[in-house]
């Protein structure tokens, strides 16, 4: 679920999200965050992580299909 340029965009708008509630608590570099996605069915999910977070993305066929 998610192909990688569609979890680095994803991440890319939660950082964006985040960082514009202005919270005092929130860290001046990287927001780290971790988002669980549920699929439709049982099998079907997606961990998404801030993007400094994933150093080596490794690319998973199934996802990285051409839609």
């Amino acid at each position: 679920m998610f192909s990688i340029s569609e979890k680095r965009s994803i991440s890319d708008s939660i950082q964006k999200i985040l960082r514009n509630t202005k919270d005092p608590e929130l860290p001046k570099h990287e927001i780290n965050f971790h988002l669980h996605v549920e699929g439709a069915q049982n099998w079907s999910w997606a961990d998404i992580k801030n993007n400094s977070q994933v150093i080596k993305p490794t690319i998973n066929p199934w996802n990285e299909r051409k839609k």
